[in-house]
């Protein structure tokens, strides 16, 4: 039985990044770049305007009162082919093209107009309103990192700079595959004994958020032959993750038969809920095999599947976000194996990070997973907590 770190450590050390493929901007959201992105322009590609308003050459502190000659205008996209001087001024708007000569926007707000001429109805003590070309970035700039997931931001930042497409990592082709002659899927008859088939309903979503193309591929009996018939259906796939069938009973068949077909390299882990996790290498596949239990299955995705699929991708955040939290209730001293109690935090009046850990941790429960936003680590032996200490906690939900 190996512990937590090291298990996730031979996983991102076994796994390698998959091959790359070029995408449409439009298709990059939530895949891994593979090369550094550069701008091809510069944001904005010129100066411009930051309010509606007139354009002026600014030599000294304006005064109210005084007078300027409106010249023309230059509505955005249409710049102004002239050049500003003395008491002359061209109409803007936000996003039009400061002309030449000038330096300052006096708004809108502060000018009266009569015809062709403006009159300063407030004091203009120095230039200001106007953005700069290549505030935002200028033409050849690094603007996205190789091993960075794209989110929403930075796909508008890579569209500003004019790309269009990008180099990414193909997407994991991940297998789920249920074990249990109890199972059935929802929606279904249940027999006495029977249970609702409901891990990878779970998982799957959560394995897309990681960046991996999921499909279910059903459930195997607790027999040999059925899993063998799973594992020829998943030949093709990146990963392959069984549910359930690890522990050491009669009917647990789902080690063997991966034992004739993957290079396990371990068996147990050292951590509650799910010490069965299992793991193993075969050429250009990885199986990753978690616990029946569904809790138990979420906890461990969140751990051990999250690592493999961002190895995978070459993504550069290899683990979920952690942070220190206040508890809100005490915890008792912890047993020798680490600990992952299911939580929810928040934000409170004085603005610190709090949690409440679920009342029931139960691992067959998922009413408690739905109530959470978090895990609370609790490390081997480690001693009672009370409320309001400190706690890490690993964010998997919105806060």
């Amino acid at each position: 039985m190996i512990s937590v770190d090291e298990a996730v450590a031979t996983i991102a050390t076994t796994a390698k990044s998959l091959e790359t493929e070029g995408v449409p901007l439009t298709e990059a959201p939530g895949r891994v770049l593979r090369e550094d992105v550069h701008a091809r322009v510069s944001q904005p590609p010129a100066s411009v305007s930051a309010m509606d308003g007139y354009a002026i050459c600014w030599t000294g502190p304006c005064t109210e009162g005084q007078t300027f000659r409106v010249i023309g205008e230059a509505p955005a996209g249409r710049p102004f082919s002239g050049a500003v001087s003395g008491g002359d001024c061209v109409r803007l708007y936000t996003g039009s093209v400061v002309p030449a000569g000038a330096n300052h926007v006096i708004i809108q707000e502060h000018v009266e107009r009569t015809g062709d001429t403006i009159t300063l109805t407030s004091r203009q003590p120095e230039p200001r309103n106007i953005r700069p070309e290549g505030g935002d970035f200028r033409r050849g700039d690094p603007i996205a990192s190789a091993g960075t997931m794209i989110d929403a931001a930075l796909a508008g930042l890579i569209a500003a700079a004019n790309v269009d497409s990008v180099l990414v990592t193909r997407c994991p082709r991940v297998a789920l595959i249920a074990n249990g002659d109890e199972l059935h899927p929802p929606g279904s008859p249940l027999p006495t004994g029977a249970i609702v088939n409901s891990a990878p309903f779970a998982l799957a979503p959560l394995l897309r958020t990681f960046g991996a193309s999921v499909d279910f591929l059903g459930i195997a009996e607790d027999n040999q032959n059925a899993i063998k018939t799973m594992f020829d259906a998943a030949r093709d796939y990146d990963v392959v993750i069984p549910i359930g069938g690890a522990s050491v009973g009669d009917y647990d068949h789902m080690k063997e038969v991966a034992r004739t077909r993957y290079d396990l390299l371990f068996e147990k882990v050292a951590v509650k809920p799910g010490k069965p996790t299992w793991y193993g290498t075969s050429v250009n596949r990885q199986i990753l095999g978690l616990p029946g239990n569904p809790a138990s299955a979420i906890t461990c995705a969140l751990l051990f599947a999250k690592p493999l699929v961002a190895t995978l991708l070459g993504d550069a955040r290899q683990t979920l976000p952690t942070a220190r939290a206040l508890l809100t209730t005490a915890l008792p001293a912890n047993g020798p194996r680490e600990t992952y109690l299911r939580g929810s935090c928040f934000i409170d009046d004085q603005g610190s990070l709090r949690v409440t850990p679920q009342a029931d941790q139960d691992s067959s429960l998922l009413r408690p997973y739905a109530a959470s936003n978090a895990l609370i680590k609790r490390e081997p032996k480690k001693m009672a907590a009370e409320i309001g200490g400190q706690v890490q906690v690993i964010f998997f939900g919105r806060l």
